[in-house]
């Protein structure tokens, strides 16, 4: 245990070494008087923090968090009087990572605010920077996405993915199960869109021997699968009505049937649903259930789309290239880097990583240029007045189309490109004078 010996009562200093999880006492100025050797291991291994300040060891900030654009739990604190919970991004020994801070007053006996305890946990399902998996992100949206995760993964609540296809439901679903008191159980994934009615119920609550036509043997279903862990409904606006009241009876008593058999099993399970469709409005059209909205929709988290934090591209670009060209140690050019930004992504991360894929496998370097990038989006899109051809004409764009597109990446690519033409032109792999006559067709010469 380090402290400051003369400002922090010994009894405090024992209690906090007592302590399993990482935990540092602050004075009202911000300044570290004492850490727990939890918080040592983990956060200051060989490295003295006692006497910093603060927000010059977690950030690296010259200032408190709060005047540097962050959320301060110790301000927060000050003025409210109540314990707060922040979710920031921090510099450890293994790089920035995500850290849920949990901050509570301490008072003397006149009431005063004296010191403050922070108990620290690093939430290990998302980074900062890029990660061979999980969640990555920094964009503000995020961040507040993020935070709504660290705070409702160790309760019990049901909780309600909402977003756009491709924005990572089933890995902020992950994150909730492993950063819940649930995480060393299994996590259970079910594809409501996948299942044929007449299969539904027999899937998620299981059956006994000759319960139907085929059914030879008895069968778990996958709520018993999940016993003591969490399920995840995919898709969950795509259950049809019949099979939803099934559903609404297991959120609302936590028991269930199987198929032939009038026998009462009781659920232990965390119920994550996910869906990219609009269940208010479902709702309101008769299309899904009011009743079993509000039972799954306790908490509802809404996944920014890719537009929304563009600016993390970058930290999702290196990452995802790591992911679809493991050991070949592929890197993003600036100009690439750039008309990747520039693309509108409505099928979001899942499309941004699909690009990538098939630029890599176009690429037989190490270092993608922009040109891998262009020809990536020319074999991934076709012109919007494009028609439908015979199966004799073939599935290949006309030349014409293909003249059309290689324009439109062109002009993409020249509008975001700040270099000297003999630079643009080493991207495209052409010569220069090739580069002007397409400029000048462009009526950029």
């Amino acid at each position: 245990m380090k402290y400051l010996a003369a400002q922090v009562l010994p009894e405090l200093v024992s209690y906090l070494e007592g302590l399993p999880e990482p935990h540092i006492l602050l004075s009202a100025q911000y300044r570290i008087l004492a850490a727990n050797a939890a918080y040592c291991r983990q956060f200051s291994p060989g490295a003295e923090v006692v006497g910093r300040l603060c927000h010059e060891v977690s950030h690296h900030f010259s200032v408190p968090c709060d005047q540097a654009g962050e959320s301060c739990p110790l301000a927060q604190s000050r003025e409210s009087g109540q314990p707060e919970r922040v979710l920031h991004l921090h510099h450890t020994p293994r790089g920035e990572e995500y850290v849920n801070i949990e901050l509570a007053p301490l008072r003397n006996d006149k009431g005063r605010q004296t010191f403050f305890v922070e108990k620290m946990a690093t939430l290990r399902a998302a980074q900062g920077q890029p990660a061979a998996q999980g969640l990555i992100g920094r964009a503000p949206a995020f961040q507040h996405m993020l935070a709504l995760v660290a705070r409702v993964a160790p309760s019990q609540a049901a909780v309600l993915l909402l977003g756009e296809s491709g924005t990572g439901k089933e890995l902020v679903a992950r994150a909730v199960h492993e950063t819940s008191s649930r995480a060393q159980r299994v996590l259970v994934a079910v594809d409501c869109a996948s299942l044929p009615d007449n299969l539904f119920e027999s899937e998620l609550f299981g059956h006994e021997r000759g319960a139907f036509t085929g059914a030879n043997t008895a069968k778990a279903g996958l709520v018993e699968a999940a016993s003591g862990g969490t399920l995840f409904l995919d898709e969950v606006g795509d259950i049809p009505l019949t099979m939803q009241v099934k559903l609404l009876r297991l959120l609302e008593t936590g028991t269930y049937r199987r198929v032939g058999n009038t026998e009462l099993r009781h659920a232990d399970i965390r119920v994550v649903a996910a869906t990219h469709r609009d269940l208010e409005r479902m709702v309101a059209e008769g299309r899904f259930r009011e009743d079993l909205y509000y039972r799954l929709s306790i908490f509802p988290i809404y996944l920014p789309a890719l537009r929304e934090r563009c600016g993390d591209i970058p930290l999702l670009a290196t990452a995802l290239l790591q992911r679809v060209a493991s050991g070949r140690q592929l890197s993003l050019a600036p100009p690439a880097l750039k008309l990747l930004q520039a693309q509108d992504y409505p099928g979001n991360v899942r499309e941004l990583r699909n690009l990538l894929e098939r630029a890599s496998l176009l690429c037989d370097g190490q270092t993608l240029q922009a040109t891998h990038i262009q020809q990536a989006l020319l074999s991934g899109r076709r012109p919007p007045d494009a028609r439908r051809r015979s199966p004799e004409a073939g599935n290949a764009p006309r030349p014409g189309a293909l003249r059309v597109m290689a324009r439109s990446a062109l002009q993409q690519l020249v509008a975001t490109h700040h270099g000297s033409r003999a630079e643009l032109a080493a991207q495209l792999g052409i010569s220069e004078r090739s580069l002007y006559r397409k400029l000048k067709a462009l009526g950029q010469g």
